[in-house]
């Protein structure tokens, strides 16, 4: 959609989704694990997705900020923003349900990995809020740089996610969210 529509933010936010989905396989992967082995050791795997998760978040920032220097060079501006709109108030509502069920779940089976991740899907919800402020401001005003200003904000979460994975990595620590 985002490509499309030549939006960085809607297409950043698209990638973010693509790391969140795997993030989010991770997790179910791990619950099935969970009910069917309760006493298993997890640090190992929770290690392995947080790297995988790291990265990913990693990626998305250098991709995002080399669409803004291109955008900024050629004074590139979206063709439209309105889907930005509409994804990103359905993100939030499906978000939130998301993020109520991981909890219920994680709390059900004494996972403070799987309450953790809840925690850190609000970072999509926040992310949702910035694609939906910059789309909207676009729409609305068709100011030249929502579309970048938006990017950026990704980018300030995405840097900010990886960076705690590596964090947690180092420091021994479940991949519970700071």
């Amino acid at each position: 959609m985002g490509y499309k529509d030549e939006s960085l933010t809607l297409f950043g936010f698209g990638l973010d989704s693509l790391v969140e989905v795997a993030s989010n396989l991770g997790v179910i992967y791990m619950i099935k694990r969970i009910q069917k082995n309760p006493d298993t050791n997890r640090s190992v795997y929770e290690k392995t997705a947080l790297r995988i998760t790291g990265f990913g978040f990693y990626i998305l920032s250098v991709i995002l900020f080399l669409g803004i220097i291109i955008n900024l060079l050629f004074k590139h501006k979206p063709e439209s923003t309105f889907f930005g709109v509409i994804i990103s108030i359905a993100s939030i509502l499906v978000m939130a349900f998301v993020v109520y069920n991981q909890l219920k779940i994680g709390k059900q089976l004494n996972s403070n990995p799987i309450i953790a991740d809840a925690k850190c899907t609000m970072i999509c919800i926040y992310m949702s809020v910035i694609l939906l402020l910059s789309s909207g401001l676009y729409y609305l005003t068709s100011f030249a740089y929502a579309d970048v200003l938006g990017s950026i904000g990704l980018i300030y979460f995405s840097i900010k996610e990886g960076k705690e994975c590596f964090q947690k990595i180092k420091n021994n620590q479940d991949c519970s969210c700071s």
